[in-house]
């Protein structure tokens, strides 16, 4: 009997397994939207933060709720080609391959209702979570921005989903 109390005392004094929401504690949702492909919804995408308009000076969240499979590599693949595309200038393919397996260790295969999250952390870099599991942090702010910058950057492939992220209408 002592040692099932001892058990239960050490699980107590154990640190909760936090979630995303745990690092944007104030967050409101600011906006969401869908994306799609061809008529097919891949997922819905929401947007986090304590304050509107969103900026990089303060912590906010992308979460994403799968309607369809998708792999870590696949999503991945199309991060890195996004994140090259909205490039100012040539990144150095070190930084790409370092990059990709950044993504690699912060991501996981989802299915549908799947949830994958993203926390952006200010001067230091992004928070990953699968589900209410974290998966990674990569402490690299040029990482963070480039990342975010797939949904948030006026240069997406999806404006509209950006404004509708920011909370602004068309």
């Amino acid at each position: 009997m002592r040692a099932l109390a001892a058990l239960l005392m050490l699980l107590c004094a154990m640190p909760a397994n936090a979630d995303w929401r745990a690092d944007v504690q104030a967050a409101q949702l600011v906006g969401e939207g869908d994306f799609s492909v061809l008529g097919f919804r891949l997922y819905r995408a929401q947007l986090w933060s304590e304050h509107a308009p969103v900026n990089y000076g303060e912590p906010f969240a992308l979460h994403l709720i799968y309607a369809r499979d998708i792999s870590r590599e696949r999503f991945a693949d199309i991060g890195m080609n996004e994140i090259e595309r909205q490039a100012a200038a040539p990144i150095p393919q070190e930084t790409l391959d370092r990059w990709r397996d950044d993504l690699m260790r912060g991501l996981t295969d989802v299915e549908p209702g799947g949830q994958l999250s993203a926390v952006f952390l200010p001067g230091k870099g992004v928070r990953f979570y699968a589900g209410e599991r974290e998966t990674a942090e990569i402490d690299d702010p040029a990482f963070a921005r480039a990342f975010f910058g797939i949904w948030l950057d006026p240069s997406t492939r999806a404006p509209k989903l950006r404004m509708q992220l920011l909370g602004r209408t068309q």
